[in-house]
């Protein structure tokens, strides 16, 4: 770094300290609000500490984890959150290639317009509580409109109950898909435009129907796409909370109970169990840190072998 600073031109250097310049404010803010939080959350695995402001701490090495394996109680809180969760990763990973990958191919064949890019990105301005909120307007068993409609129209006997197992399984994706829509779309439209023009025109010449050339050309040279939204998706759904709680999580829906609301529920509700919380995320955040380092090296061995 040293040494390409002293043989760098004057342009050169300009632009190395803009790029920094650039870069250095983001990289004080995952430091100071990622790296150092996590550092100093290290030392309290091993010990039994309940929330923030007790002081008599003690050290008892690994109780922590060997709670999750054999304490029965703590399963059966654990285990049921972390079936909704991935559950409804399943299924929100479904939804962004629905609305981000079915947009992104009608833009890229039927062109770009400002004000249509404007009307799929407006669900990105809309919080997550506002979302849950909209959420119960649309299918609350009593003030749902899409339940009066279909209930006037005859096509449902019983009104659908959005804070129901069953109503969040399925309709919370479709919604986040909605509201993540225009991101998705971003991704997956970056990767299309990286595909060579000359490819598809080969390929139409060829007699290749339009799938497949999305198949056979498109869809292989977006693995790249492909891996930062699995990623984004997994990120995403495993942060997913203020959805939630509007949908009654901290007071009482245990169908909304997903491992985002249990974590913080040890955390800061009534029976603090910090430690064990912060054990619970460690067992959980290392495998899914795992997983997207193997999808990045599963990208980069694919593009190799193309």
């Amino acid at each position: 770094m040293l040494r390409a600073w002293r043989i760098a031109r004057k342009g050169e250097r300009r632009r190395i300290l803009s790029d920094w310049a650039f870069l250095t404010p983001q990289m004080l803010f995952y430091i100071l609000f990622l790296i150092v939080p996590f550092v100093v959350s290290l030392p309290i695995l091993f010990t039994d500490q309940r929330d923030f402001i007790q002081s008599n701490v003690n050290n008892i090495g690994l109780d922590n984890f060997r709670s999750i394996v054999l304490d029965q109680a703590l399963r059966a809180e654990v285990l049921p959150a972390l079936w909704r969760t991935v559950r409804f990763v399943a299924l929100h990973y479904l939804m962004i290639y629905v609305f981000g990958l079915t947009l992104a191919l009608m833009m890229f064949e039927v062109g770009f317009r400002g004000w249509m890019f404007t009307i799929i990105f407006m669900p990105m301005m809309i919080s997550g509580l506002a979302i849950g909120y909209l959420a119960i307007l649309l299918f609350g068993q009593t003030i749902g409109t899409v339940n009066l409609i279909l209930l006037e129209l005859g096509w449902i006997e019983q009104a659908i109950n959005i804070k129901s197992a069953r109503g969040i399984t399925f309709i919370l994706p479709v919604l986040l898909g909605w509201r993540y829509a225009g991101f998705n779309m971003a991704l997956f439209l970056s990767g299309l435009l990286t595909v060579p023009k000359e490819t598809i025109e080969a390929s139409i010449v060829d007699g290749a129907s339009y799938w497949q050339r999305m198949y056979f050309v498109c869809f292989p040279q977006m693995i790249p796409s492909f891996v930062i939204a699995t990623v984004f998706c997994i990120i995403g759904s495993f942060m997913v909370f203020d959805e939630l709680v509007a949908l009654g999580a901290l007071v009482g829906n245990e169908h909304a109970v997903f491992l985002s609301v249990l974590l913080f529920k040890y955390a800061f509700g009534d029976g603090r169990r910090l430690a064990l919380g912060l054990t619970l995320s460690m067992v959980i955040g290392v495998p899914l840190v795992l997983f997207g380092v193997l999808l990045q090296r599963l990208q980069r061995r694919l593009q190799v072998e193309q």
